[in-house]
């Protein structure tokens, strides 16, 4: 952290560290990043195997504002999910990423269904303004609405027919569950009858029992040492 600070700012000091922690002050930013341009956000097209399979495209470009997760990359966990894609539904009217991050889901979801409307949601502003430009950059902005929500509350009741969720386990430095299973509420009140969520999550979590009490069945359908996704199905 003292190198990623002293590269932007011109002094950089570290007070005494108090067991694993310690303060570091910085000041004055450094003459030649005054006119730099913006680092954010950035833009990349990519072309994972498991994306491209998804999307049913080439590539698949993702635009990341800063301090959205994973930035303009793929992390494993969607990966993952990503990988169990072709036992989606595709014939869906109604489709929700579910803390849609970049929008990166929410955007296979429009390429591989072109007749469904997606709603990405998510709490922060700079996922939101991400997920904007993601849908713009692929071509469905048309067809993704994405708005500023805090685990979907705004959404309607039975408003849609499959939800695909990655749900966050830390909230900024602790280690919190709370807002999975708030999500898990969500798309049990927002999946018509019959309707799927889709959710991927670290394999030591054991969701499916929290899972199934708040959608319906819930089976595992993939698994490794890391990560689990689970099929549950709205009764």
């Amino acid at each position: 952290m003292n190198d990623v600070l002293a590269a932007e700012l011109g002094e950089v000091r570290a007070t005494l560290a108090r067991q694993k922690s310690r303060v570091l002050v910085a000041s004055g930013v450094r003459p030649e990043r005054r006119d730099a341009p913006p680092t954010f956000p950035t833009t990349a097209t990519l072309a994972d195997p498991a994306l491209r399979a998804a999307a049913g495209t080439a590539g698949v470009a993702v635009t990341a504002h800063g301090g959205t997760f994973a930035g303009a990359a793929l992390d494993r966990g969607t990966r993952f999910l990503l990988t169990t894609a072709d036992r989606w539904p595709t014939d869906v009217t109604d489709a929700v990423d579910l803390g849609c991050g970049t929008g990166l889901l929410a955007a296979v979801l429009a390429l591989r269904s072109p007749a469904a409307r997606v709603v990405a949601t998510d709490r922060s502003a700079a996922a939101v303004a991400s997920a904007r430009a993601t849908a713009r950059a692929n071509g469905v902005a048309d067809r993704v609405v994405v708005v500023r929500d805090d685990a979907g509350e705004g959404l309607a009741d039975a408003s849609a027919d499959l939800v695909v969720l990655n749900p966050p386990f830390h909230d900024r430095a602790a280690v919190r569950t709370d807002a999975a299973h708030r999500m898990f509420a969500t798309a049990g009140r927002v999946l018509r009858p019959g309707g799927e969520l889709w959710t991927v999550f670290n394999t030591p979590l054991r969701y499916r029992a929290a899972l199934a009490r708040a959608v319906g069945p819930t089976e595992h359908v993939a698994q490794d040492p890391r990560f689990t996704v689970t099929r549950s199905v709205r009764g």
